[in-house]
């Protein structure tokens, strides 16, 4: 299956150095260019684009607004969005995960981690670049302002409908890692920790692995670790 790119970003030179390197893989093509927010999100229904690589800052209608957009919108549950942000440590970052984002991506990534991280975003697995680490999302969402008094009583609630095991999946998903990963540490096959992340994304109402860590945060399960 191809999967289709949208590419957002008000700079023409950055998008038509992406579209060079998108289409000239196999398995993926570049669907449109917007070069601002509400053009990406347009583009993304007419398109049928399954990943949107968005920029933050561009005029008008911004990345971060979009982004929402686009997560609040059911008709779009499909596009995973992948952030690009000058910067890797950005508080722009934290407000774009809890707005919907699927992950991220710092634009001084070599070409590699930029086609990786639409594979896997497209794949569903999308969740920090490739060189952040994995404790990068916990520092972000302590820069955030997520502390103890502020965590959402409503997530908190919900993780009660969680089974003992979804839970420690939850835990493990929130520390960065994969399933394969999750499933070594536990003992259990790949696809069995796949269904408890499946089951546990239905039960607390998340699009993606992204969404799951915001939860496992801000509802307290799993504490920012700041180093």
């Amino acid at each position: 299956m191809t999967i289709r790119v949208l590419l957002a970003d008000d700079q023409a030179l950055l998008r038509s150095a992406f579209r060079v390197l998108v289409d000239s893989e196999p398995d993926m093509e570049v669907v449109g260019e917007a070069s601002d927010g509400a053009e990406a999100v347009r583009l993304a229904k007419e398109q049928c684009a399954d990943v949107v690589l968005m920029d933050i800052r561009m005029p008008g209608t911004d990345g971060l607004a979009a982004t929402r957009l686009i997560s609040a919108d059911p008709s779009l549950a499909q596009v995973r969005v992948v952030i690009l942000t000058t910067f890797e440590v950005d508080d722009y970052v934290v407000q774009s995960l809890r707005a919907g984002a699927s992950g991220f991506l710092g634009k001084g990534s070599e070409p590699e981690e930029l086609l990786s991280a639409i594979r896997v975003a497209a794949g569903g697995e999308a969740l920090l670049s490739p060189t952040a680490t994995k404790g990068l999302i916990a520092r972000f969402l302590a820069q955030g302002g997520a502390a103890d008094d502020d965590r959402d009583p409503a997530r908190s609630a919900r993780l009660d409908a969680l089974t003992v095991r979804e839970r420690e999946v939850l835990v493990l998903v929130a520390g960065g890692y994969s399933n394969d990963e999750i499933a070594e540490r536990l003992e259990v096959s790949p696809l069995t920790v796949k269904t408890h992340v499946n089951r546990a994304m239905a039960k607390l109402g998340a699009r993606d692995r992204a969404q799951l860590v915001v939860i496992a945060y801000e509802s307290g399960l799993v504490r920012p670790r700041v180093e």
